[in-house]
């Protein structure tokens, strides 16, 4: 049944030289599926289950929340902040696990797009997949910026766009030199992120607990002070828009850890590797998350005079609300160096940003809603075409150097929150869809190779969760009188996802996927035949025990 191919519209095959066009039931599916594909359109699974689970972690630790956290605070209360990021924590990780559980019964290289054309409408993987490299062409040039102007927390004699060029040319040369070399640069620079952040824990706790040079030992004085904020208007209203004001801060800080599923492409054996990044993903996003807000709102007071200032600085240590509880602190020295860590979060998260934007730009190419030109490899599997597209939008950066320029940009910017919640959304439902498709053609869900919890319950939980945040986070546009500019970078991303949709849906005519005929056999042979010589290959490893633990860690 799920073999069986039909050629694609000649209208698609023609459009996207699309000689690897095919549908299989109304599935988008091209023969790299049920072929292997050319060596030069080929990437490698280079990745180990280490570096996948730092690049995850990485991804999702960044400037969201080492200063993002200050305007939540702000704006909800110490409480109001851990109730918003508690609660987008869970939906966060009911995402990784739905996208766990689809990678590890069917591995592939076509990204969350590749899973929503499979598993209900070849339409809607058009439109996650462009939603998703949108999302990064914006997001990369915009790091860009941030780590140009963190610098000039120290010397503003090299000029900005100076700056830009040199990391461009540094996230280029690392992504040019294969998935071996970006993974390693990528897991020391996360763990570089995580023992940072340990550190920045540990030191607020010691604050809280009376060892810094003041030796006042605050405790929960301000959670009893003021546990919530108002935010916008006075009263219980206030305090409610408070915390909805800190869920979609969440969102934004969160964003990212969904990453990890466009690496599982490049993995070594994807099926012991996914479940272990997933399992150790959650326990550290909520330590190093939940723990940083909780500590945050014990060290810094909602409504402090140098709080509110910090959030009006948008990129250098200044505006994080752990350099405003250690300068209250009389703690010297520290700010420089957290400045010159938030250097290297940017510029990691403006490597891996380029990174998954070109295997995005890959993936719909190998789906045929690309020209088949982007899937074109070197010799180390780097899909150097579509990283030329993205590097290109890096120059995007330079609109920064122009002060008329910076406004538009910063709208611009706003998007990216919106294109992450539709991506959050789409990977939910084509969950949803995968898990009823199981159902329909009687396969036991407790025959797959990981079993994410809770479900299904907790995938509807997570998607109407997003849905109600991604639709009412616009609503400070309404509050006291409404504002346009607001309004539109708020929701722009919205007509945009679903004119590709529907116009992609309308163009090549395609249908919501019965469950009975979803494609849920091509492509698992060749994969499990990669996986049975994996093993064979470590089975006959002569390695030292300690090497061997290394390379699978």
């Amino acid at each position: 049944m799920a073999d069986k191919e039909y050629n694609a519209t000649e209208g698609n095959a023609e459009k996207f030289g699309g000689e690897g066009a095919f549908v299989t039931r109304g599935a988008s599916v091209d023969r790299g599926e049920a072929e292997r594909v050319a060596a030069n359109e080929d990437l490698h699974r280079g990745l180990k289950a280490r570096q996948i689970t730092m690049i995850a972690l990485g991804g999702a630790i960044g400037t969201g929340l080492v200063i993002g956290s200050g305007s939540g605070l702000a704006r909800g209360g110490p409480v109001g902040m851990l109730i918003g990021y508690v609660i987008m924590g869970a939906v966060c990780f009911g995402v990784m696990t739905s996208l766990g559980e689809m990678a590890t019964y069917l591995p592939h290289k076509k990204g969350f797009s590749g899973y929503a054309s499979r598993f209900v409408d070849p339409a809607m993987g058009f439109a996650v997949g462009y939603n998703y490299l949108y999302k990064y062409w914006v997001v990369t040039p915009n790091n860009l910026v941030a780590g140009s102007l963190i610098v000039q927390y120290w010397t503003d004699a090299v000029p900005v766009g100076a700056w830009i060029a040199i990391f461009i040319v540094v996230i280029i040369a690392i992504n040019l030199l294969g998935i071996k070399v970006f993974g390693e640069v990528e897991f020391w620079m996360s763990l570089f992120k995580i023992v940072v952040l340990t550190g920045l824990i540990i030191l607020g706790l010691v604050i809280d607990l009376g060892g810094a040079p003041g030796h006042d030992r605050i405790g929960f004085r301000y959670w009893k002070q003021s546990p919530f904020s108002s935010y916008l208007v006075g009263g219980d209203t206030g305090v409610f828009l408070g915390v909805w004001a800190v869920m979609v801060n969440a969102l934004f800080a969160y964003m990212g850890s969904e990453l990890v599923g466009v690496t599982f492409g490049e993995a070594k054996n994807p099926r012991k590797t996914v479940p272990a990044t997933i399992k150790r993903t959650f326990w550290r996003l909520a330590i190093f998350y939940v723990g940083s807000v909780f500590v945050i709102g014990l060290i810094v007071r909602a409504n402090d005079p140098d709080l509110l200032v910090a959030n009006k600085a948008t990129t250098s240590a200044a505006a994080s609300p752990f350099v405003v509880a250690i300068r209250r602190a009389n703690i010297k020295v520290l700010p420089d160096i957290i400045n010159a860590s938030l250097l290297v979060f940017v510029l990691s998260a403006a490597n891996s940003d380029l990174y998954i934007g070109s295997r995005t730009l890959y993936a719909l190419a190998a789906e045929g809603k690309a020209p088949r030109i982007f899937m074109r490899t070197n010799g180390m599997g780097v899909p150097y075409v579509s990283l030329a597209l993205c590097s290109a939008f890096c120059c995007l950066a330079f609109l920064t150097v122009s002060s008329g320029s910076k406004q538009v940009f910063t709208y611009f910017v706003a998007l990216v929150t919106i294109f992450g919640a539709l991506t959050w959304m789409s990977i939910l439902v084509s969950h949803i869809r995968f898990m009823k498709a199981l159902k329909a053609q009687g396969i036991d869900r407790a025959s797959l190779p990981y079993i994410a919890p809770l479900q299904p319950y907790f995938a509807w939980f997570a998607l109407i969760t997003t849905a109600i945040v991604t639709f009412f986070k616009g609503f400070d546009a309404f509050v006291p009188v409404f504002n346009h500019k607001t309004f539109i970078t708020a929701y722009f991303g919205l007509p945009v996802y679903f004119i590709m949709l529907f116009g992609y849906k309308l163009y090549y005519k395609t249908e919501l996927i019965p469950l009975t005929e979803v494609d849920l056999v091509s492509g698992r042979r060749e994969f499990d035949e990669d996986e049975a010589a994996e093993d064979e290959k470590m089975a006959h490893d002569t390695r030292p025990w300690w090497k061997k633990l290394w390379e699978s860690a």
